[in-house]
């Protein structure tokens, strides 16, 4: 009997399939022949068989070592599944009992164990190791390989010790796999499990079944409540990046009746299994988690993956939202971008070392320009990944099915190439963005970068707009990034050929998505945020008649965002529009009527659809914290003192008194102003605001002088000035 034969007859007895997928057979070839092997398969390829296959084939037993209980679990389950006898399978884990572990190792010895899943941290024990070094090991598979590489998205310390214990507890051939890796990464897992040597498997990374779209962060829980309700019976995955988000996440959708639990690490361990179990049998449609939920498990039919906050790095939004349609059916992969969230994310950074700082920034700027972009989102995806995608239009994106501003930029390309080859290929984007729009940032006067030629010569266009051309010009392989060095930009052949003869070169405009203090706000209907652009306008002009009736900047009557949030939701009663973003019942009776009157006009003529969600539900934690406040500057107690006592930060106070005045409720917080500014400076801030075209914080600051006024200062007079002449 040939070993193809054979493979196949195991494949048939044990997996009760009768092909394989893509490159499983020659991977599992490679494994049975004793090759190192290195496998990179997207979630869903059918990486999991390529070591369990040839474990159920070989004499001794496989180690897989894999970093997760629950996955374990999970794959030890589905082994045992596919065999008459429970020991083919084992894992040996922290969370096992001695007797418990004992069972493990007497059906280890006796033979009777296939696969031994372990966690590298229990690989590392010393009994371990001991008992390991006298079995027969036919190979090691170190799965979700990616955490070896401090450049992937989910880096441990203790993967990098599993070369060292191997070569302890016996040398054998050894399987990296892995769902997601760069040609940077997976280098690093090679180099690191001492498999340079190995053959190497890839699949495509193209998911075309998957639907990817990024929308602005304007209210998302109404977005995402609004979409759940569209797709009823579904399964779904939301992804926040903290534990606090995850709960209050999920308490809003259960109290706006969506079937939903929670899933993170601070949960005990049988409550986090209990939730996993329940909506892996559908007694839930929804869970809420941080990125720990979803790692080997095998539900096919995750319909949606919506990503609240934005990930740290494209892997791991790859690995997200491939937990969508791995059955190949409808996958829609949303996910929510504000760049307050990167500078959060920035933020979280400091105090690592400064190496590492740098990694993770690079790793953030690739998500920003995936999120900005407006090409095609399976070419960046895959170019990121080093995969070329042929098609200019996938047809599966939210800039293919709709398509954003080309022009022609063969002069700009040469101008950013320029500027690239002046500072001698030794800078990354950010820094040549500055160059060339000739701003005098610390670093360029530093490096007296302010004398080049190319110094302010793309003025005529924004930071913005110059990494978009490096991001477009990498694409179409004129610039690389050299990763070792943290992201410097080098020109490539073609870029050079480029520059002696330049060709039209088709640029899309990126997306802009402002502060939500910018006048031009990300709430204004744009990209995915749904709005109605002629009812947005038509509000706008309402807005500037009553302000100039009142002898008020309009921004004071509504902000952007709410204005946004009608063209949304199209609120025809002052009920309704009690529940825009940013406004309350001071609000709504003091400027409603005509907004309101307006809107149910439009509606009617236009024969609108309106939504149904527009009561969506508030967890009442919040409102007890808005009352809190209130009470408490009614009771001139000290701001510091009410940021202590609710355990927040002063500026996320002030984000909340904000909310409460932009609601339309008035405070007074002389008292405090009194102590930390004198007359004159308020007067000033205060008449800045009378003038100001809008509320914009860094407009305000850049106008009267970072030397003079904090950016709190500013904050706590614009409170003032929109309560005492808005409110």
């Amino acid at each position: 009997m040939s070993r193809k034969t054979e493979l196949t007859g195991y494949l048939q007895r044990y997996f009760g399939f009768d092909r394989f997928k893509g490159e499983q057979e020659a991977a599992i070839m490679s494994v049975l022949e004793g090759n190192n092997t290195f496998v990179l398969m997207p979630t869903g390829g059918g990486k999991s068989l390529i070591y369990q296959l040839p474990a159920v084939m070989m004499e001794g037993t496989a180690i897989v070592i894999s970093p997760l209980i629950a996955l374990m679990k999970n794959q030890v389950d589905s082994m045992r599944g596919i065999s008459t006898e429970d020991n083919i399978a084992h894992f040996l884990n922290s969370s096992l009992s001695k007797a418990a572990i004992q069972d493990v190792k007497d059906d280890v010895i006796a033979g009777k164990t296939k696969l031994l899943y372990v966690a590298p941290e229990s690989l590392t024990k010393e009994e371990n190791v001991e008992f390991l070094k006298n079995i027969k090991v036919s190979f090691y598979a170190v799965d979700e390989a990616h955490c070896i590489s401090e450049w992937g998205h989910d880096f441990r310390p203790e993967y990098r010790r599993i070369k060292p214990i191997v070569q302890e507890i016996g040398v054998a051939p050894i399987v990296a796999l892995t769902a997601t890796a760069t040609a940077k990464v997976q280098h690093d897992i090679q180099k690191n499990l001492g498999i340079l040597d190995a053959r190497v498997f890839k699949a495509s990374f193209n998911r075309s079944n998957l639907y990817y779209e990024v929308r602005p962060k304007v209210k998302p829980e109404n977005q995402i409540i609004r979409f759940i309700k569209e797709n009823p019976g579904k399964s779904g995955i939301i992804y926040c990046l903290s534990r606090k988000k995850v709960e209050e996440l999920a308490e809003t959708l259960r109290i706006n009746e969506i079937k939903v639990l929670p899933y993170h690490a601070g949960m005990d361990a049988a409550t986090r299994s209990l939730n996993q179990d329940k909506f892996l049998m559908e007694e839930v449609d929804v869970m809420v988690a941080t990125i720990a939920f979803g790692m080997g498990i095998d539900k096919p039919d995750v319909r949606y993956v919506i990503h609240y906050d934005i990930p740290k790095s494209l892997e791991g939004y790859y690995q997200e939202t491939g937990r969508a349609g791995r059955d190949g059916g409808e996958g829609k992969c949303i996910t929510f971008y504000s760049y307050k969230d990167i500078q959060k994310l920035d933020k979280f950074m400091h105090g690592k070392p400064v190496a590492e700082q740098e990694i993770g920034r690079q790793l953030l700027l690739d998500t920003v320009s995936y999120a900005e972009t407006a090409i095609c989102r399976r070419i960046i995806l895959l170019h990121y990944f080093g995969e070329k995608y042929e098609n200019d239009n996938c047809g599966n994106c939210d800039n293919c099915l709709n398509p954003k501003e080309i022009i022609e930029a063969s002069d700009e390309v040469t101008r950013a190439l320029e500027a690239i080859l002046e500072v001698k290929e030794k800078y990354k984007a950010e820094h040549i963005a500055d160059i060339l729009v000739g701003k005098s940032s610390a670093a360029v006067k530093s490096f007296h970068h302010d004398e080049l030629e190319s110094f302010g010569s793309g003025d005529d266009h924004d930071e913005h707009f110059w990494n978009a051309v490096f991001r477009q010009s990498m694409v179409a392989g004129l610039i690389s990034k050299d990763i070792e060095n943290y992201g410097l930009l080098k020109i490539t052949p073609e870029g050079h050929a480029f520059l002696n003869h330049p060709q039209p070169f088709q640029l899309v405009k990126n997306h802009r998505y402002e502060d939500e203090e910018d006048e031009s706000a990300a709430g204004a209907p744009a990209g995915g945020s749904g709005g109605d652009p002629e009812l947005f306008n038509m509000l706008k002009d309402l807005r500037k008649s009553i302000a100039k009736k009142h002898n008020l900047p309009p921004y004071v009557i509504f902000q952007d965002p709410s204005l946004a949030d009608m063209s949304i939701q199209y609120p025809i009663t002052l009920d309704e529009l009690q529940k825009i973003q940013g406004v309350g019942q001071g609000k709504a009776q003091r400027y409603g009527k005509e907004f309101v009157a307006l809107i149910k006009k439009y509606v009617d003529e236009n024969e609108i659809e309106r939504p149904q969600d527009l009561v969506v539900r508030q967890v009442a934690n919040k409102s007890k914290m808005k009352v809190y406040i209130i009470q408490s500057i009614d009771r001139k107690i000290s701001l510091e003192d009410i940021a202590e006592a609710k355990g927040i930060e002063f500026p996320e106070l002030l984000s909340e008194i904000e909310a409460i005045v932009n609601a339309g409720t008035r405070i007074n917080i002389d008292y405090y102003i009194n102590e930390v500014l004198d007359e004159d400076n308020q007067e000033e801030i205060f008449d800045y605001f009378r003038e100001a075209e809008n509320d914009s914080i860094a407009a305000a600051v850049a106008e009267l002088g970072e030397a003079d006024y904090s950016e709190d200062h500013i904050r706590l007079m614009r409170i003032k000035f929109l309560s005492d002449m808005g409110n």
